[in-house]
């Protein structure tokens, strides 16, 4: 089995040392061009284009797949199957229609639910229970091919994207082998079509969707943090316009132990439960902040924050 393997994240890696694992031939890894990053805006690779280099892989980043040129590059290699994941460019037809095999695509939802490029963090955001890949053959739609296989995972309460990611992705990197391998001779795997009519979408997240709405639930609030962590982050605004990301929180549950106050706190309100827990009051109940971290600063917990900046009982959080 020839393949050509096209990936970017850290979502993508799992699969790729599947294949490099069972000895599977890799004509060549294809993947983004490297991008500037960090305070000195160094030109850095990306995730999987680590991992080739780590293993000697041949490596191509093409600004654009779809330029005549580099199209014609993949049909020169003769891959049997060319398989994605994370990929960040959508493929045009032309290469679509190079392998014998078909293209391969892990989707990180329970397809046709979640099309995307953020679908594990629209799932926690939403409140989902479970989620899920899905394999399939890869179209000219944005996740519309048919399906080759999928596998559910439960989505427990302290899941984050971070981690949920890889979790999926390890499933992801299984299932792909168990369909390599199955691959009948110079043909695409089996595969159903979708049901168009049960798609949602999963857009790419902006910087605003990580803004914290005091009136809104605390298990709402709660999966926006989830949801969210890693990029772009959730945060609120605190003592005259400082940015506070919120990194982890737990819905309050044994209400019992919050401090008895004698009026209705406004959403927002800060307070502290009798074993000295910094929870905060939602329009539908409390919430406790775990990790926090202000504007220039390092993570930290919620004691060391109180401490530091001598939070009191009372204060509120607003928005931004």
């Amino acid at each position: 089995m020839r393949v050509i393997y096209m990936g970017t994240s850290e979502f993508a890696i799992p699969a790729l040392n599947k294949l490099i694992a069972y000895d599977i031939e890799i004509l060549c890894v294809v993947t983004q061009p490297d991008r500037p990053s960090g305070r000195g805006r160094k030109l850095t690779p990306s995730p999987v284009k680590k991992v080739a280099l780590e293993n000697n892989l041949s490596i191509f980043q093409p600004e654009k797949v779809r330029k005549p040129e580099f199209v014609n590059v993949i049909k020169q290699l003769e891959p049997d199957v060319i398989i994605v994941a994370a990929f960040g460019q959508l493929l045009p037809q032309s290469v679509l229609d190079i392998p014998l095999c078909g293209v391969i695509n892990l989707h990180p939802s329970l397809l046709p639910k979640y099309r995307g490029a953020a679908p594990i963090q629209w799932a926690i955001i939403n409140g989902e229970i479970e989620t899920g890949i899905t394999l399939m053959l890869l179209d000219a739609g944005e996740d519309t091919g048919d399906i080759i296989c999928a596998e559910r995972i439960q989505i427990g309460l302290e899941d984050t994207a971070e981690n949920l990611q890889f979790q999926l992705a390890e499933v992801g990197g299984k299932l792909l082998i168990d369909v390599l391998e199955n691959i009948p001779n110079g043909q695409p795997p089996p595969a159903i079509p979708q049901k168009h009519d049960e798609a949602t979408h999963a857009p790419r997240l902006t910087k605003d969707i990580g803004q914290i709405d005091w009136n809104e639930s605390a298990m709402n609030i709660h999966n926006l943090v989830r949801g969210t962590s890693g990029w772009p982050g959730a945060f609120t605004n605190f003592r005259q316009g400082t940015l506070l990301k919120i990194i982890q929180t737990l819905p309050l549950l044994n209400t019992q132990k919050k401090v008895v106050s004698t009026r209705q706190e406004e959403p927002g309100t800060i307070q502290f439960t009798t074993d000295g827990k910094l929870i905060v009051v939602t329009k539908n109940g409390e919430i406790e902040l775990i990790h926090v971290q202000p504007a220039t600063k390092k993570v930290m917990s919620a004691k060391d924050f109180v401490n530091g900046y001598r939070i009191k009982s009372g204060e509120r959080f607003a928005e931004i």
